[in-house]
């Protein structure tokens, strides 16, 4: 896989007209840089709580079949990588209530030896990371990033992709 590319103009790119410029990526890279899904689908992205989480999901993963029925697999990538990031981000607040797993933010330190003592740096995690609000949020995401990630029209759509544009 090749490394994802930051320098595009994402700000001047409309990958829907251009998919041949969209980048799968590694996890959710450039989830917040591809116009015009970014704008299409955060405004639905929510965790907060359970309730939130699970008609964010829901439609956000609406979205994935609308995309899907439009033979749009950007559009596709995209609900799965917020979907991922409904996971991680949830997850994140599950584990630290403050959203902060560093005492110090690693990207903060100027050179790569500082940064990765900062990374062992690890706040405690919260008593309740596996119970709380956050934690089922998180659940409920991952459910629906798993049905996108595996879904089969999805995954031959991404291999096609990522042959024919690298």
């Amino acid at each position: 896989m090749q490394k994802f590319d930051y320098t595009k103009d994402f700000k001047n790119i409309n990958f829907r007209e251009s998919p041949h410029l969209y980048q799968v990526g590694k996890g959710e890279q450039g989830v917040l840089l591809v116009e015009p899904y970014k704008s299409e689908i955060v405004k639905h992205w929510r965790f907060r709580t359970p309730e939130i989480a699970k008609e964010s999901s829901e439609k956000i993963y609406q979205m994935f079949l609308d995309y899907k029925k439009q033979n749009d697999f950007v559009g596709m990538d995209m609900t799965r990588k917020f979907l991922q990031m409904g996971y991680t981000r949830a997850r994140r607040y599950a584990n630290h209530a403050s959203g902060k797993k560093y005492k110090e933010n690693p990207q903060n330190k100027a050179t790569e030896r500082d940064k990765q003592a900062a990374r062992k740096d690890i706040l405690p995690q919260d008593t309740t990371w596996q119970t709380n609000e956050k934690a089922q949020s998180a659940k409920i995401f991952y459910g629906k990033y798993l049905v996108a990630r595996e879904d089969e029209e999805y995954k031959e759509k991404k291999k096609l992709h990522q042959q024919k544009y690298g």
